[in-house]
């Protein structure tokens, strides 16, 4: 079954939807414009029940099938990203300094279009929510969303998602069981030792050389610490000390991203993180203090659910055209709090060519909208039907 009929008619109004949303994007928590044209949207089709402000800025829509069935749950997020768009479109962002870099005005399209298609069709048994979350890129709005009781007030029993993936072929989609995602935390150390002039660093205690050994230090924790087979990224990005060529500084800092798919591993990953700074600031005689910001946790599909949203992805692109046990993504998602909460599965659906994912000049491909509105629309078919 390619891409449903009623969907591909609908394909030149999700663009318009998507190229409003594009050109008015919004960040974190703070989205009046971008809810209150989700919600205007929804309340054209006829959903049964429309429900705002949740997690501030969020959107729950419930649409009832033709019989008596299970809930499930169909989430896209809604923020932009604080960068400035590289653009030739016309749909440009009109907001300098924001832009939809990650594709979530395309997440909100699809979604807004299978809500078109299964508000006229409802050939389904049971209740479909539909969640269109705030502050997925910073803020963890998919935590806040469960933490206000979206999913047990809705009574919902399995819930799922889809992004984009710019660089994947055209058209095809990507899941895998278990782990999909990794988890995301960040260390900011500051180092203190004691300034001074640079021509005297025997009266000063230098943080410098202690930064640079903690940041060279850090890398062995991968390579000695983590088994070969397991799979752990520690990245410092950025280093900052000094402000002259002949003044050594009393202090400096670093910070530092983890990411994991195994708790047992992140949690070693932050200890190791912390005995090292220790043990170096000891060896230097400085003294160090971290502030290490636990993020969101992994995105962890269900097996089952997995399997089934794979199946529902070759109905639409072929089965030729569906990785079941894709590569695993370094990348975070807050949609893992759902997932923490209720089974489910996250899948990608390629896009084709382009510039990546936080790119200025990135632009969702609005020929793929169709495509993930058709896998929302008949995963809700398939998992509940008449």
């Amino acid at each position: 079954m390619p891409v449903l009929n009623r969907i591909a008619a609908l394909s030149p109004e999700m663009t318009r939807w998507r190229h409003w949303l594009h050109q008015h994007p919004e960040l974190g928590f703070d989205l009046p414009q971008t809810s209150a044209f989700v919600a205007q949207r929804l309340t054209e089709m006829g959903v049964d029940e429309l429900h705002e402000g949740i997690a501030t800025s969020g959107v729950v829509a419930v649409i009832n099938g033709s019989g008596d069935g299970p809930t499930i749950g169909l989430r896209a997020d809604m923020d932009a990203l604080p960068i400035t768009e590289v653009a030739s479109h016309d749909h440009a962002s009109l907001t300098a300094g924001k832009m939809h870099a990650c594709g979530h005005d395309g997440h909100m399209a699809m979604l807004l279009g299978a809500a078109q298609y299964l508000t006229e069709t409802r050939r389904f048994a049971g209740s479909v929510v539909l969640i269109f979350q705030p502050a997925e890129e910073d803020g963890g709005g998919g935590e806040v969303m469960v933490r206000e009781g979206v999913l047990d007030q809705f009574k919902i029993q399995e819930v799922y998602s889809i992004h984009n993936a710019p660089n994947m072929q055209f058209g095809t989609f990507m899941t895998a069981p278990g782990p999909i995602m990794a988890s995301v935390d960040e260390a900011w150390v500051t180092v203190t030792g004691r300034g001074g002039h640079a021509a005297v660093p025997f009266e000063c205690v230098d943080p410098t050389p202690a930064i640079v050994a903690m940041v060279q230090a850090l890398n062995t924790i991968v390579s000695r610490n983590i088994a070969a087979q397991d799979e752990l990224v520690i990245s410092v990005t950025q280093v900052h000390v000094g402000s002259a060529a002949n003044v050594i500084a009393d202090d400096g800092w670093f910070c530092a991203t983890i990411r994991a798919f195994d708790p047992d591993i992140r949690a070693r990953a932050e200890l190791r993180l912390r005995e090292i700074v220790a043990g170096i600031a000891s060896a230097f005689g400085v003294t160090a203090e971290i502030k290490f910001d636990r993020g969101y946790p992994p995105t962890v599909n269900d097996a089952d659910c997995a399997a089934f949203a794979a199946d529902v992805a070759a109905e639409i692109a072929g089965d030729a055209a569906v990785e079941r046990n894709g590569p695993r993504a370094m990348g975070a998602e807050d949609f893992a709090y759902m997932l923490q909460a209720r089974r489910g599965a996250y899948m990608f659906v390629g896009t084709g060519p382009g510039a990546g994912l936080h790119h200025p000049k990135f632009d969702f491909n609005d020929e793929a909208a169709p495509i993930g509105a058709s896998y929302f629309a008949r995963l809700v078919e398939a998992a509940m039907p008449l």
